[in-house]
C-alpha cells in the first residue's frame, strides 16, 4: 500500500507534505509533486499537512483518481527528492479545487 499524490496538486504545489515524511519519499516536477510507492511507508503523516487534499491512501483513491497511482510510481524515478518546504506559487489558492488540470501536468 501507498499514498499518492492527485490532481489537485498540480499548479498548487504546497510542499507541507514533504517536512513531516520521514523516509523522504517526495519528489518534484515542474509543477506537481509525486510520491514513490517503493518509499512510502503507509505513515500517514503527509495527508493531514497537505492543504489542498490532495493526498489518498490508494485504497481510497476516487475512480477519477485511479490513473495517479501510477504517475506517481513513474514519475518518482525521474524526478529529484524534495524533502524541504518550499514556498507555493503565488497563484496556489487560485488554483486549488479547481478540477481539469490534469492537460496542465508538466512532466
Amino acid at each position: 500500500m501507498t499514498f499518492v499524490v492527485t490532481e489537485n496538486c498540480i499548479l498548487c504545489k504546497y510542499t507541507d507534505c514533504v517536512e513531516v515524511c520521514p523516509v523522504d519519499c517526495f519528489h518534484e516536477g515542474p509543477n506537481f509533486l509525486v510520491i514513490d510507492p517503493e518509499e512510502c511507508i503507509d505513515c500517514t503523516l503527509c495527508v493531514p499537512e497537505c492543504p489542498a487534499e490532495a493526498i489518498f491512501d490508494e485504497e481510497d483513491l476516487p475512480d477519477d483518481q485511479r490513473k495517479f497511482l501510477q504517475i506517481n510510481a513513474d514519475l518518482s524515478q525521474s524526478w529529484p527528492v524534495i524533502t524541504e518546504f518550499k514556498e507555493a506559487p503565488a497563484d496556489a489558492q487560485d488554483w486549488d479545487g479547481k478540477s481539469g488540470k490534469f492537460a496542465l501536468l508538466k512532466r
